[in-house]
């Protein structure tokens, strides 16, 4: 049995349930699973060290997310995140990160403030270094600071799930070429106005900004997947 024990993780903001369902969706976003793998309960529920009831009740969540596909008598398969679902997320995320940039310049903390400079200047050495996992995690932590900054839970919530669902894509963008590089500079450029509490500037940087990952998405190739 794997050492990731579910039932441990007594300070998990998640329900038991919650916690499943996270933990899955993050091993098929992630790759673990791949299109068409079936995900069987019994295998699922000893790798948590959970029963069968909350690895069943996350697989219909799962398929309410459209992640799955469940087959009566047959079992759960894998649909995943299509080229299709990377286009719309992309262009739904567009419009969605200009609101957030304009409200977190209207909200964001003093603390907010200073810690997402230190995200943009920390990747800038990064950057010059040619470290991706880096990279890859503070642009992750750029985009939450973003989120929290607004003040809004439920657009926290829907960037946060976007964010999530196109995780593996967005490394592999960071770590080719000169995407890492750009990516920060634009990350830059919507910390800078918002630290001139300019909110129409910073929202039509943020949305340019999500519009420039999904060009370089495609002209890397990498939505041929």
């Amino acid at each position: 049995m794997s050492d990731y024990n579910l039932k441990e993780e007594v300070t998990d903001k998640y329900s038991l349930r919650g916690r499943v369902f996270h933990k899955i969706r993050e091993d098929i976003l992630n790759g673990k699973y791949k299109e068409n793998d079936e995900l069987r309960e019994a295998a699922i529920g000893e790798e948590l060290g959970v029963s069968r009831t909350p690895v069943r009740e996350a697989f219909r969540q799962l398929e309410l997310e459209g992640l799955i596909r469940i087959v009566p008598n047959k079992g759960a398969y894998v649909t995943g995140i299509t080229s299709k679902d990377v286009q719309d997320i992309y262009l739904i995320r567009s419009q969605l990160e200009g609101l957030c940039a304009k409200w977190a310049t209207e909200r964001i903390t003093k603390e907010q403030m200073e810690e997402l400079e230190e995200t943009v200047y920390l990747a800038e050495f990064h950057v010059q270094k040619g470290h991706t996992e880096q990279i890859a995690a503070l642009d992750n932590r750029f985009h939450e600071i973003m989120y929290e900054a607004c003040d809004s839970k439920m657009l926290e919530h829907l960037l946060k799930d976007f964010h999530q669902y196109v995780y593996r894509i967005r490394k592999q963008t960071l770590a080719q070429g000169a995407r890492g590089s750009a990516s920060n500079l634009e990350h830059k450029e919507i910390m800078e106005a918002i630290k001139a509490h300019d909110g129409e500037l910073a929202s039509r940087l943020a949305t340019r900004h999500m519009l420039n990952a999904f060009e370089n998405i495609k002209e890397k190739g990498l939505l041929n997947f």
